[in-house]
């Protein structure tokens, strides 16, 4: 699964990213970006489209990554590669093969500055900095026409309803990135808790943050396995680097208190304000102290990342741990594997004492994107390559090539009459295939798939069987829980690079944050300290940023 970077840690390498991204200067229009792409509707892209397949082929380069390769494949020739071309008329030509992903990022970098020849399609992680950079370097033209003409159903119809996805592509009102769409709701938080203690304690399901308390006061001086109080840390959480984050995150106790830390959030007018500084995490500070105290997390917590805080649950010291549906996939068989008799269930977020209840949502169900070089001779063919995979591979029909995989020998085949992917039973089983844009997925059929199958619903179709086979019980009923609460998921707003003012003064704003929090929750500065710390963010460039903030998501959104 994948595990989101926040917006911030982007930013802490700014400073060591010396090459601008144009270095003559030239504005966007002045490169050309603003130009329509000749071939958009051409007779040979309507016939490519037409038939599905460029025919006789083309040729395209653009960036593939290290993969793993079975039975004599390699990169330059491969089950992905002989498919593409027997299948969509698609072929490489001079394509770029980094590495690993500091290479293609300081590749990408140096030969926008020297002006090297750039490939057709240049895949793009989720990096701001970076994106802004190609799209400034003039390199790169804008995909509207193309994405209105060329783009599938699937991946229109999401554009429409999460308008938000376009915000990090877009400049002076045009969109320069094709998105590559993944999974919604994978990473909202929920807590997960020690279900047999639960059991023999007799304890409800907490609907507040109050019922939270009881039960991690239960977990601690009434210990189940019997262990004393001073060995028991109820609540595991990661305080070393990031709070909003991944696993063992605090996201739901600040929004608990209406806000949701290092983050964007909307307020009551409509405008952007980093929730760090709203009065609510004061109110989430006091009860963090309060249960540090209380020994309900471990004084440790502030060296934790986020595995780390995983590894007190898995080890059983521990009765809370706030994350993903995916737990039970990682780390809950650590735990099973540690406790002999533990068991585990997601619970619901509770609401604060004003019924407030929220955690991040940090996913417009974009994981990746892709640029087209303004040079490249047929810019529509990544959308006739991304359709079929969306069409055809995401979500494939019975009886149709894909029903048990991609590749007959590679991610299933055929073992005693019986077609399988199980990768115990295939020899060189392999299924990392060198797509040009990742697995195809559609951003909502996972955890839609996951509460059908949490409701006692027979699996039908073969994406919903192999759902049935490869997720637990335990990962549907968590899917289930997290979209009872989609109301409580809170968008990050910022998703642009950094804004003047950050460049020169965030990391000194976010140390500050992090050191004044952790003492509060330590007991080292009094509650109150908060006051002071939002007072001098505000002076020390907090204010300025806002503006910029404001401004930058004015200009993205047309709000």
């Amino acid at each position: 699964m994948i595990k989101f970077k926040t917006w911030w840690s982007l930013l802490m390498v700014i400073a060591l990213i010396t090459i601008t991204a144009c270095g003559s200067g030239d504005s966007a229009s002045e490169n050309g970006t603003d130009d329509t792409p000749a071939t958009v509707g051409s007779a040979e892209a309507e016939a490519a489209f037409a038939k599905g397949k460029y025919d006789p082929p083309i040729e395209f380069s653009s960036v593939r990554m290290p993969k793993k390769y079975v039975q004599g494949d390699t990169k330059e020739n491969n089950v992905h590669d002989r498919w593409m071309l027997e299948t969509l008329g698609m072929k490489h030509k001079d394509s770029w093969y980094p590495a690993n992903d500091d290479q293609y990022r300081q590749k990408l970098q140096l030969a926008i500055a020297s002006g090297e020849k750039l490939p057709d399609f240049v895949s793009v992680p989720t990096n701001a900095v970076l994106t802004n950079q190609l799209i400034d370097s003039g390199q790169f033209i804008a995909i509207d026409e193309l994405f209105d003409k060329y783009a599938n159903k699937i991946l229109k119809d999401h554009a429409a309803a999460h308008p938000e996805l376009w915000y990090p592509f877009t400049k002076d009102g045009k969109k320069y990135n094709m998105p590559i769409l993944e999974y919604t709701d994978n990473d909202d938080t929920l807590l997960w808790l020690r279900e047999d203690w639960m059991e023999k304690l007799n304890l409800e399901a907490p609907k507040t943050i109050a019922d939270l308390e009881n039960i991690m006061d239960k977990f601690k001086n009434e210990n189940p396995d019997g262990l004393s109080p001073d060995k028991v840390f109820p609540l595991a959480i990661s305080l070393k680097n990031n709070t909003n984050t991944w696993m063992g995150s605090l996201d739901w106790l600040f929004g608990a208190y209406g806000t949701i830390q290092e983050q964007w959030n909307k307020d009551a007018n409509g405008n952007l304000e980093y929730g760090s500084i709203n009065p609510g995490a004061k109110q989430a500070l006091a009860k963090l102290n309060e249960w540090m105290n209380k020994g309900y997390i471990h004084t440790d917590s502030a060296l934790w990342d986020e595995g780390k805080s995983a590894e007190s649950w898995t080890a059983g010291t521990a009765g809370i741990l706030p994350g993903a549906n995916w737990v039970p996939d990682w780390p809950a068989p650590d735990l099973l594997k540690n406790v002999p008799g533990a068991k585990y269930k997601a619970y619901p977020i509770p609401a604060g004492p004003d019924g407030k209840i929220g955690t991040k949502w940090q996913n417009s169900g974009v994981n990746a994107s892709i640029m087209i070089n303004k040079d490249a001779k047929h810019p529509e063919a990544i959308f006739l390559y991304y359709n079929y995979l969306l069409d055809n591979l995401a979500n494939p029909a019975a009886g149709s090539p894909y029903e048990y995989g991609f590749a007959k020998g590679y991610d299933w085949d055929i073992i005693d009459g019986k077609p399988t992917s199980d990768k115990e039973k295939i020899k060189d089983f392999s299924n990392e295939f060198p797509f040009l844009t990742g697995p195809a997925r559609i951003p909502d059929l996972y955890m839609k798939t996951l509460v059908k199958l949490a409701d006692g619903e027979k699996p039908e179709t073969p994406y919903e069987k192999q759902m049935a086979e490869f997720r637990k019980p335990e990962n549907w009923a968590a899917a289930k829980v997290v979209m009872s609460q989609l109301d409580i998921r809170k968008q990050n707003y910022f998703t642009g690079a950094a804004t003047p003012t950050m460049v020169s003064k965030w990391n000194l704003l976010r140390q500050s944050e992090m050191e004044t929090f952790n003492k509060i929750i330590y007991g080292k500065l009094p509650v109150d300290a908060f006051d002071q710390f939002v007072a001098n963010w505000k002076s020390n460039g907090g204010d300025q940023i806002t503006q910029e903030v404001n401004d930058w998501f004015k200009s993205v959104s047309g709000k």
